[in-house]
């Protein structure tokens, strides 16, 4: 009887076709989809991972883009597509990044929530992909979930520009009140920030913690507790958390409020009236920060919860201001996010 070969000898069978392209699938889909490191240093996903450098050189750019006529800008992204894709309703942000794509010669499509593919059941990242495919070149998305930019920037070979995702971050606001600092202080090094109002659910407040940490600023956050839990300090490096607020007013540089929704305090049992006689910027509060100390609101504001009308209409109030740098500042990341170099 003849012996077989041993089994270093033998012959092995070539898989099949079939069994191979299973075997590529599975690697396929055990990897999870990454952005091509290009498209990723384009894309702003939040305030958090940026360097100090890299906040520098948008707030640099933006400075450059302001000193240029709007003739000479109106080349600059011609024939590109920008999507704006927002899930949730916006007046301020949306508008702002529209009026910025537009004078850089964008083309620009509103997508929301109530008026397309989205109210049907579409997935966002199969709403992520019909832009893609439609030609858009930057997708600008605003969202209640904390997360969605990231999750549409891993799947996507776009730069993705977050617009604000749920209670997570909203950095061109952060931006733009950074700039809006520096017009009216010169630095923002060394800088007393003063953060007043529902620290809890704000992205705004994230966002600038973030950014005025980095870039050297002391930041204070000042609220009840109820919308200041203690671990909010933990945000950034040298945070700090006072609750009275006239204690925390002195030798303030800059007093930042937010919007404290009437809804949001009765559910968490907090006295409307306890928190306008506590946390209100009046003109007697005023006078207890700095003599050139300025105020500001990211919108929208509510006259008579957070802020009196004569304090927001006062020369120490720059909220229009930021209104205004909102364009610019997102003039800056659109091309940030689609030029090579500026």
């Amino acid at each position: 009887m003849k012996k077989a070969p041993p089994a270093s000898r033998r012959k092995r069978s070539k898989p099949s076709s079939r069994s191979s392209t299973i075997s590529k699938q599975k690697r396929f889909e055990t990897t999870e989809p990454t952005l091509a490191s290009g498209v990723a240093s384009k894309s702003l996903l939040d305030i958090e991972s940026l360097s100090a450098s890299e906040i520098e050189s948008i707030l640099d750019l933006t400075r450059r883009l302001d000193a240029r006529s709007r003739e000479s800008l109106s080349g600059e992204l011609k024939y590109k597509r920008i999507a704006l894709l927002f899930y949730e309703a916006s007046t301020r942000t949306r508008v702002s990044f529209e009026f910025a794509a537009k004078a850089l010669g964008a083309t620009t499509s509103v997508i929301t929530a109530t008026a397309s593919s989205i109210e049907k059941g579409e997935s966002l990242i199969d709403t992520g992909y019909t832009l893609q495919a439609h030609g858009s070149d930057c997708i600008v998305i605003r969202h209640p979930s904390s997360g969605a930019p990231h999750i549409l920037a891993r799947h996507l070979n776009v730069p993705i520009v977050n617009a604000g995702d749920g209670m997570h971050e909203h950095p061109t606001q952060a931006l733009l009140d950074a700039y809006t600092m520096l017009e009216r202080k010169q630095k923002l090094e060394g800088l007393k920030v003063l953060i007043v109002g529902d620290i809890l659910h704000s992205r705004v407040a994230r966002s600038n913690t973030h950014l005025l940490t980095k870039m050297g600023a002391q930041v204070t956050l000042c609220g009840p507790e109820p919308l200041l839990p203690e671990l909010a300090s933990t945000l950034a490096p040298g945070v700090q958390e006072i609750r009275d607020l006239d204690r925390a007013l002195q030798d303030a540089d800059v007093i930042m409020l937010l919007r404290v929704q009437k809804e949001r305090l009765e559910g968490l049992q907090l006295n409307i009236d306890d928190y306008i006689r506590n946390y209100q910027l009046t003109v007697e509060r005023l006078r207890l920060a700095k003599p050139d100390a300025i105020v500001m609101h990211p919108g929208p504001m509510i006259r008579g919860m957070e802020i009196v009308s004569e304090v927001a209409d006062s020369p120490r109030a720059l909220i229009q201001n930021q209104v205004r740098n909102g364009v610019s500042i997102r003039m800056a990341v659109l091309l940030r996010a689609l030029k090579r170099q500026q």
